[in-house]
């Protein structure tokens, strides 16, 4: 199955704050203008961004090229403020929009706190204001409670890559009831491109499986993030693969690496704990 250009999803969290391990810096808002310019130029359709993200919301609410180049995807975040004014705030910062493709569910732990929280949710998709609802997850665990609970979600973002694939067993059955599935962390927060024999201690054990990331990559004629994308695209599971740009150079370097490749790669991680980037520090 070859990959796709319209299943990238724009993550802008790099707009608005220092993100991952191999991050350049904030662009500046005339590069995220170019940035944003050539992306609907070469058919990205969706970004996806939070008002936990700093200055994105805003950022993007400047720098789009028309209010409606893009859909856009938002998430609510930990607050006291209540959803609805916190969904009234990131329209508003996001150019004066009046509704949004999506909206997630931030932190899922505050669900755990205040389950009648989603219930805002479901009113602001029951008023027009988003069409789809959902939530983005870290763990199994929490897929496997909303489940039990069959609350009404149709999008969701989760982790997801070559090396970590702990939601592989859910997708088709979420494939099936039409949630949507939106996977990030493709290059696991740039581990995938760190010099494997300078490795912080805390990851030398990830080592070898990176070496099998190579020779593998290095048989199929691409580079490793040309694999690790398409293996992504091409997961039929898969609607949208979120991709993280620092600028415009990394944008074209991403679109030049989707490949009409079928691919096979898999390895069994032993050190899941190493997975979550949380436990690298």
């Amino acid at each position: 199955m070859p990959g796709s250009r319209e299943k990238l999803v724009l993550g802008t969290v790099q707009f608005g704050l220092q993100y991952g391990v191999n991050s350049a810096g904030r662009p500046s808002e005339e590069a995220v203008k170019a940035i944003l310019g050539e992306a609907c130029a070469a058919g990205i359709g969706l970004l996806d961004t939070s008002s936990a993200y700093g200055e994105a919301e805003s950022v993007l609410g400047r720098c789009m090229p028309e209010p409606y180049a893009f859909r856009l995807v938002s998430k609510y975040p930990k607050g006291a403020i209540p959803v609805r004014e916190s969904f009234a705030r990131s329209l508003e910062r996001l150019g004066g929009r009046k509704s949004l493709y999506g909206y997630l569910l931030h932190h899922f732990e505050l669900f755990l706190q205040h389950p009648a929280i989603w219930e805002d949710f479901v009113a602001l998709k029951e008023a027009g204001r988003v069409r789809k609802i959902g939530f983005s997850l870290y763990e199994p665990a929490e897929l496997e409670y909303i489940l039990e609970r069959q609350l009404p979600f149709d999008l969701l973002q989760i982790p997801f890559n070559l090396f970590d694939r702990k939601f592989l067993p859910y997708m088709e059955e979420l494939h099936l009831k039409g949630v949507e599935i939106h996977v990030r962390s493709t290059y696991l927060q740039g581990l995938f491109f760190m010099d494997r024999d300078t490795l912080p201690e805390k990851l030398k054990p990830l080592r070898k499986y990176l070496l099998d990331l190579d020779a593998y990559a290095h048989g199929a004629g691409l580079t490793v993030a040309e694999l690790a994308l398409n293996a992504n695209l091409q997961n039929p599971f898969v609607d949208g693969v979120l991709i993280g740009v620092d600028n415009l150079r990394q944008l074209r370097e991403n679109l030049d690496a989707v490949k009409d490749i079928p691919l096979d790669f898999s390895v069994d991680v032993k050190e899941k704990d190493l997975l979550n980037p949380v436990n690298w520090k």
